[in-house]
């Protein structure tokens, strides 16, 4: 069945379909269009939620980069823009392969279906202006028949006529003779020009009209295919990304399966490791013993000459870390009391405390209780911490890592710079044997100056390697202390820590000494304020105060010194709050010693 046959007398309802389909097929052609502008909206909102999110620090330089919380979130959001660019893939390709294409297609279709109407009109035109001649010879006909037919009756009433004359009669008949050819040439030219209609008619409605339907009909078939093809692209389109888009899906999925808390709480532990001994127990101090009040110590902690005594100084803010702008050492573990725990005092006597005033003892336990504060608060951490090379600024554990880091980016320099001399020397080879090739003597700037840049690598590694064994050292020493303070308990109150080395004869022997004598008097009425000597005033850095150990302190670390106790110390430089004060002996030398070992006095 087709067009040509079942609706040849149907021009107007074949007219309106094909333009019907021509206007469903721009309009999905819109609709993909506009679905493209959505799909590059959506993709540039997830982009932009994506760059919103992502983090703005590079990965080494951001530590929170090391956690699978993190980088499964980040691996997240990349996932999402890789699904981004999908969407980008199915807006790009549904602009070129439906929109452009369907759009030419159309048009097409337009000049085609314009071409076939219009050669339909032509026919139409022309079957009615045939039609029209017909007519007209019809009417023509039918006019001389009439005129024919009234000639006859008017010569035969003539004829009739006694009155008429012989030349009107003749008249009359040549008249009607005349009329009666007339009719019969009119009817001659009716017959053909109708015969020539029926057959332009028959051609119009089983041949041309027909052929033009035909065509009609294969376009718009041909339209309708196209546009079914169109609807095709767009799940077709759809289904190309669908395989990536799933991977992104599973990338997503492999993300979240890769969150692992123990882990994260190992970097967190790696990250943050200070490596400092933990404070000791706060000891019992026992008051209710009777106590024997001097009436000339009336005043709160005043001396025997009558000038304050300075109990402590405030500190506005703690440090961080233990380690000063002059490479302090880390402080030994320090009782609450102000004393050294077991493992820190190896030569320590009995406590001294027992002479002194108890208010003066009250000041005491409350200035021993600051550095365990500050233990606390310096897990806040320093907005004044000055960085430093050798990275002394940081707690042992990370100066350790992060001086290993440095070292291994030193050696890939290295490595690198020694292969790029290695290629250069074959280069240069090369061009010795074949001039052709280049200058050799063009390439010795950069031999030597990748010579003085291995040289000065080599030197660095050597210097970052004894920085790392330092910190290697001091991280062994403080877990050293800290196993020390685990597995010996607290001696208790009322009586200084005994010695910690007692695998040492020497130590052991030292120990007992100290402990059979009795407490120093000289420490105990040694004078707590002194004038300084002259002499001090020539130095370029002057005491601040004045000082009295009131514990034995080796020194045996770098920028430490040594004191005895009930030595008279000049004070150099106030606690920072890291728990060490920088003092000068009166025989020569300066160091750092710990606070809680002195009594101090300021100026």
């Amino acid at each position: 069945m087709d067009w040509g046959t079942e609706l040849w007398d149907q021009f107007e309802v074949l007219e309106r379909h094909t333009q019907w389909g021509l206007d469903l097929l721009d309009r999905y052609v819109k609709f993909v269009k506009e679905r493209t502008e959505v799909e590059q909206a959506y993709a540039k909102q997830l982009r932009s939620l994506v760059k919103k999110y992502m983090p703005k620090r590079p990965a080494k330089d951001d530590p929170e980069s090391k956690f699978s919380q993190q980088q499964s979130f980040v691996q997240i959001l990349q996932e999402v823009n890789d699904f981004a660019g999908q969407r980008e893939l199915v807006a790009e390709n549904l602009s070129v392969r439906v929109c452009l294409e369907l759009a030419k297609y159309s048009q097409e279709m337009k000049q085609e279906r314009k071409m076939h109407f219009q050669e339909g009109r032509r026919a139409q035109q022309q079957l009615e202006s045939g039609f029209k001649q017909l007519e007209n010879s019809k009417r023509k006909f039918e006019r001389d028949c009439r005129e024919a037919e009234k000639a006859a009756q008017t010569a035969e009433r003539l004829d009739q006529d006694i009155n008429a004359t012989k030349a009107d009669v003749e008249k009359a008949k040549q008249q009607a003779h005349l009329r009666s050819h007339m009719a019969e040439e009119s009817k001659n030219e009716y017959a053909a020009q109708l015969q020539r209609f029926n057959r332009d008619q028959s051609h119009f409605y089983f041949s041309q009209m027909p052929q033009i339907f035909d065509k009609l009909q294969d376009m718009d078939e041909r339209r309708a295919t196209h546009l079914g093809a169109g609807y095709g692209l767009l799940s077709e389109t759809e289904l190309e990304v669908v395989p990536i888009i799933a991977k992104c899906l599973e990338g997503m999925k492999v993300a979240a399966d890769a969150v692992n808390a123990k882990n994260d709480s190992q970097v967190l532990i790696e990250l943050h490791k200070s490596g400092f001994a933990r404070p000791g127990d706060v000891e019992f101090e026992d008051f209710s013993q009777p106590m024997n009040r001097v009436p000339s110590d009336s005043s709160l902690g005043t001396p025997s000459d009558g000038r304050p005594e300075l109990r402590g100084t405030s500190r506005s803010r703690a440090k961080r870390w233990p380690f000063g702008k002059k490479n302090k050492p880390c402080p030994p573990p320090l009782s609450p009391l102000g004393g050294p725990l077991p493992s820190a005092l190896p030569n320590g006597p009995p406590s001294p405390r027992s002479g002194l005033d108890p208010l003066a003892i009250l000041s005491e336990i409350s200035k021993s209780v600051k550095p365990r504060l500050a233990s606390f608060r310096s897990l806040r951490g320093s907005r004044g911490t000055v960085v430093t090379e050798d990275f002394s600024h940081l707690p042992p554990e990370q100066q350790r890592k992060r001086l290993q880091q440095q070292l291994e980016e030193r050696n890939r320099e290295l490595q690198k710079e020694m292969d790029q001399r290695e290629a250069l020397k074959k280069m240069k080879d090369v061009y010795e044997k074949t001039p052709q090739m280049g200058d050799p003597a063009s390439l010795e700037p950069r031999i030597t100056e990748t010579l003085n840049n291995i040289e000065r690598l080599k030197l660095e590694v050597q210097k970052y390697e004894a920085w790392l064994a330092e910190a290697e050292s001091r991280v062994l020493s403080n877990r050293g202390d800290t196993l020390g303070r685990h597995t010996r308990p607290p001696d208790p109150p009322a009586s200084a820590p005994p010695d910690s080395s007692s695998n040492s004869n020497n130590g052991s022997q030292e120990n007992k000494e100290s402990s059979a004598e009795p407490p120093s008097e000289e420490g105990q009425d040694a004078p707590i304020y002194t004038e300084f000597d002259e002499e001090f005033e020539e130095e370029p850095a002057s005491p601040i105060g004045h000082c009295v150990a009131i514990y034995h302190f080796e020194g045996s670390s770098e920028g430490t010194i040594s004191m005895a106790e009930g030595e008279d110390l000049s004070l150099m430089e106030e606690d920072k709050g890291d728990g060490w004060t920088r003092v000068r002996r009166k025989q020569g030398g300066e160091g750092y010693v710990p606070t809680s070992y002195l009594r101090v006095m300021l100026n």
